[in-house]
């Protein structure tokens, strides 16, 4: 497996598989809005807001993770883990958790002190994310599901409460994605 973190030449094969991996488990619809999310992600985001990390196997692209600054009143950097794309024959691999761990290691060696995501917690668990509340987060808009809300230290330090509120990049600047 091969993990690559320049994404501009493969913006729409990596747009392409959130379409593709969230069609197959969540319908035609999510498909779109995610694939949408990913691609207008990589195109409006400044690069210094953006890390993407994708999984190359025999030269066919397996798997993305996409992570963007969340800024707090805090000055501790934070960087927020969504989305995360296997393809669809592929899961069930590990490559999602090993992407993820990669791509968490490239966080910290960039000084990154937190990452955040929202989402399943007992696929985050594995990779030492675990629930946090908004009053230890906050959440840059209302969580339709506050349980998926998870976070993690990327420091010797424990996470702390951050001092809010959350203002997240524009791509997720929408309430139906939370």
């Amino acid at each position: 497996m091969n993990y690559i973190d320049t994404y501009a030449p493969h913006i729409d094969a990596i747009a392409s598989l959130f379409e593709t991996t969230f069609t197959a488990s969540e319908g035609r619809e999510e498909g779109a809005l995610i694939g949408a999310l990913a691609r207008r992600l990589m195109t409006d985001t400044p690069p210094s807001d953006l890390r993407v990390v994708t999984a190359w196997d025999g030269g066919a692209l397996v798997g993305a993770i996409l992570f963007t600054r969340l800024i707090f009143e805090d000055p501790r950097p934070a960087f927020l883990l969504a989305p995360v794309a296997v393809a669809p024959d592929r899961q069930g691999e590990g490559i999602g958790q090993a992407l993820i761990t990669h791509g968490l290691g490239l966080l910290r060696e960039d000084g990154v002190e937190i990452a955040v995501t929202y989402g399943d917690p007992a696929f985050y668990g594995r990779v030492g994310f675990t629930q946090v509340t908004e009053a230890t987060v906050p959440a840059p808009h209302r969580l339709q599901f506050p349980e998926g809300w998870l976070g993690q230290s990327l420091s010797t330090a424990a996470l702390a409460p951050l001092n809010g509120p959350a203002i997240c990049v524009s791509g997720f600047n929408d309430p139906r994605l939370w």
